[in-house]
């Protein structure tokens, strides 16, 4: 796909900023010198995708090896696929528009099973087959991890290696292999043994799958001595790990637009539907300094409002509060906010909730998975109804107006008394907050799906008829009481628990379905069971059968992936839950066995929080005496050009304020609850409308050298955006919006209209008025086009169209006969601004 192609289809898709490239941090390399060429796939959209920690990690990793190239590819939006396949073109990266059959690795993350179907389709809109039996030797090596590889046997059919357990260290073994097998002529057979005698490589082709008459495993028979099983990968001390700290800024607001800061990995509360809490086990906590070091770059190279704090539980880690209270002291006059996405209720104390309020209270959630004690003990949850309701009656006191609560249904020994106490527990939530101006409760109940790799695997999951059935017990309870309730849908989670618990006869499956449209599954508005139903028919499997109850000794499709927790300890554990026996946390008590430490290399790695603080976490040095207060204004006039004009207008706001964060450049702050940066901007460009004559005003403490402001913001932009000059103005002057009379068009004349046009001008400017129609949100809107225009004349092979405010698309489309779209696709270029 040329990027002369791509800036054509851009117009004709939603969000094209999904697919531009080009964001600040993101990394292109000259063709030099590279070895190996990696495409790091996310099976899900720009904003889903972009939001994932594991990503820049392995990004920034990988670049860092001079003779590695690292780029990145995500599933692209329906609409962008329909007109990639109109078209012929194959499926690109960001950083070089080049397409994905040329390079050497795909590595593709799994954090959903309902992402499988985009995997399928991205591979095949890189003209790639589906199956790696169908690929050619020289095709990508194509490589899956992530949390949903610990069963990987859906997807056996489709990829050639699977990466288990922590990356950091295992890709760059990845991509040397790679290099050498390029080096030495190895053929692809040659590559994949050399890989699987590395630890956390798993090759599905190594193993043969026989299978009883009634559907069971029968037997996993590994084909090569020696690799009967395949360990996970332990990075051992997050604390040295490497961590990006240039984000890539995306110009769309993504799920999670903000510095994630992973400041521990690995849990051992030992919940026992978490299969995170044993997958990533040991814990390993990182250095508050590091913590702080690492989060001070990355604002500075970001200019992200907020800084999330990620673990599985965050409120356990061991210096939680001094690192709170310390990164507030050092961001919160830059108006950053801090989240702590991942609290239990027992780690939740006022002195937290007061730091995390300090700017501005990010969201309020809270999981107590079960409603009541009985079943919280079953799943060794470990928090009490009183704990819960201390917390949320603080945090209603401290100024939070909704909490969301976040439960399962479906939970092994659940009774239907289990879910009313599901809806008094929230009910009491709500109560809590009386008095207190405000109490409204959100309630979340996903269905529980019993995963690989942890005591419930061998647990039956409820089916669709029993899911919609709870669920409609939960609505009618909850609505009596006044709360919000949000739902997994019956079905979606029915097709998780298949694909989580699946066999490779499922591969089959999966590519019928892909060949039947389903896409994106996870997103109800394109989620189609009637089409998975015919899938599973054309292929003869029950899917049902893959949510019933396993036996102790049946052997489990994913046997052969050792997460480094036994088997007898789940089992262990599964038969503590039966009998609502609790584990205590092994991180403040004795060791439980679970089979994951070696208490050498391999060990839980805390910290002393005394210890930790008095070492590290001293008071960030005052910051050096500002200018006094002297409000100043100073107006830019900046470019939108090439890709930037593809930058929507929200996008191009939110672009800007980071910028403006990144520079220093002391810009005055509105007051109250969501204090925003005062700076002022023209009325929104047209998509696809290029520009030389956009203006920002903003309003600054104190004088900056026009100069300085100008190099250090030039610095900080995008490709595409450029400010030209800088004048100061009256405190008073009147906004960039209010103070244009008028703005100059230049729109290409097509040659097909040009011996018509000069007389559609006349008419047009002699009209009283000149009727039109457009559609603004689903509606067809009739407007007159006249009025704002002020001239229009041929200038060489250009219309020239002066407006007093409005968009020249529509003036264009209607001289020059043609559609809107295609007017947007000719290279429209605002050209220059009238003031009053």
């Amino acid at each position: 796909m040329s990027e002369k192609y791509q800036s054509t289809a851009l117009t004709q898709v939603s969000r094209p900023s999904r697919y531009l490239g080009g964001e600040l941090g993101s990394i292109v390399k000259a063709d030099a010198g590279i070895e190996v060429r990696i495409a790091l796939a996310f099976p899900d959209v720009y904003e889903v995708g972009m939001s994932h920690i594991g990503f820049p990690i392995l990004y920034n990793i990988l670049n860092q090896l001079e003779w590695v190239a690292a780029e990145r590819v995500y599933a692209p939006w329906p609409d962008m696929e329909e007109r990639l396949r109109a078209d012929g073109q194959p499926l690109c990266t960001l950083e070089t528009v080049r397409p994905l059959a040329d390079f050497d690795i795909i590595g593709f993350t799994l954090q959903y099973e309902l992402s499988y179907t985009n995997l399928l389709a991205m591979l095949d809109l890189a003209g790639l087959p589906l199956t790696r039996q169908q690929r050619a030797t020289d095709a990508p090596l194509v490589v899956v991890g992530g949390p949903c590889a610990y069963n990987p046997e859906p997807l056996a059919d489709f990829f050639d290696v699977a990466l288990i357990g922590d990356g950091e260290e295992a890709v760059v073994e990845l991509v040397r292999l790679v290099r050498q097998a390029k080096a030495e002529g190895w053929d692809r057979e040659q590559l994949l043994a050399a890989l699987a005698g590395h630890e956390g490589f798993y090759v599905p082709a190594f193993f043969d799958v026989a299978y009883h008459d009634d559907g069971r495993v029968a037997k996993i028979q590994p084909l090569r001595p020696g690799y009967e099983q395949v360990r996970r990968r332990f990075l051992a001390d997050l604390d040295s790990a490497p961590f990006p700290t240039r984000p890539i800024v995306p110009f769309m607001d993504t799920v999670h637009n903000r510095v994630a800061m992973e400041i521990a990995r690995g849990c051992t509360r030992g919940c026992r539907f978490c299969q995170a809490g044993y997958i990533y086990r040991p814990v390993r906590e990182r250095d508050p300094a590091t913590i702080k070091d690492l989060i001070k770059k990355s604002l500075a190279n970001s200019g992200f409002e907020e800084i999330s704090l990620l673990s599985l539980s965050t409120g356990d880690y061991s210096c939680i509060e001094p690192l709170l209270k310390e990164l507030m002291a050092e961001h919160a006059d830059e108006q950053v906010a801090v989240s702590l996405p991942s609290l239990r209720v027992g780690s939740l104390t006022p002195e937290l909730m007061e730091e995390i309020k300090r700017v501005r209270k990010t969201g309020f959630t809270l999981a107590p998975e079960a409603g009541s004690e009985r079943l919280r003990r079953v799943i060794n949850k470990g928090i009490s109804e009183a704990d819960l309701l201390t917390a949320t009656g603080n945090a209603y006191r401290l100024g939070w107006r909704l909490i969301k609560l976040y439960f399962m249904m479906g939970l092994p020994t659940e009774t239907d008394a289990d879910l009313e106490a599901l809806i008094s527990l929230a009910w009491q939530v709500k109560r809590s907050g009386k008095g207190t101006g405000g109490n409204d409760v959100n309630v979340a109940v996903s269905t529980f799906v019993p995963k690989p790799h942890t005591p419930f695997q061998w647990q039956a999951q409820i089916g669709v008829e029993e899911t919609l059935r709870k669920q409609q017990l939960l609505r009618d309870g909850l609505r009596k009481s006044k709360l919000r309730f949000k739902y997994h849908e019956a079905q979606l989670s029915f097709l998780e628990g298949v694909f989580a618990r699946g066999d490779r006869r499922l591969g089959a499956v999966l590519a019928r379905a892909v060949a039947l449209g389903c896409r994106f599954d996870g997103w109800r508005e394109h989620f189609d069971f009637a089409r998975w139903q015919q899938a599973f028919s054309d292929c003869g499997i029950e899917p049902a059968w893959y949510l019933r109850a396993r036996e102790r000794d049946e052997i489990l499709p994913w046997d052969h992936i050792d997460c480094g927790v036994s088997k007898a300890f789940f089992w262990q554990e599964l038969e503590k839950a039966l009998a609502e026996a609790a584990t205590v946390d092994c991180r403040n008590g004795a060791c439980h066995s679970c089979g994951v430490c070696d208490f050498e290399t391999l060990r839980m790695r805390l910290l002393d929080p005394r210890q930790a603080a008095a070492r590290n976490l001293e008071p960030a040095a005052a910051p050096p005496n500002a200018p006094a207060e002297q409000l100043t204004r100073v107006r830019l006039t900046l470019s939108k050009l090439g890709r930037a004009r593809m930058v929507a207008h929200l996008e191009y706001l939110k672009m800007f304020h980071r910028a403006v964060r990144r520079a220093g450049i002391p810009v005055r702050f509105s007051q109250g609850f969501h204090p925003a940066p005062k700076i002022s901007f023209l009325e929104a460009l047209p998509m696809g409308v290029a520009s030389d004559a956009e203006l920002v005003d903003l309003e600054l403490h104190y004088p900056v050298p026009l100069e300085q402001l100008v190099g250090e913001l030039n610095r900080q932009l995008p490709e595409g955006f450029t400010i030209h000059q800088a004048e100061e103005i009256a405190w008073k002057a009147l906004s960039p919006s209010a103070a244009i009379a008028g703005s100059s068009y230049l729109v290409p004349v097509p040659a097909t209209v040009r011996a018509t046009l000069a007389g559609r001008i006349a008419e047009f400017l002699s009209a009283a008025e000149v009727p039109a129609t457009r559609l603004k949100k689903g509606k067809v809107e009739q407007l007159d086009l006249r009025p704002d225009v002020q001239n229009l004349q041929l200038v060489e092979d250009n219309l020239l169209i002066e407006l007093r405010k409005g968009s020249p698309l529509q003036i264009a489309a209607w001289l020059f006969e043609q559609d809107v779209e295609t007017i947007r696709r000719s290279g429209v270029r605002k050209t220059g601004i009238i003031l009053k």
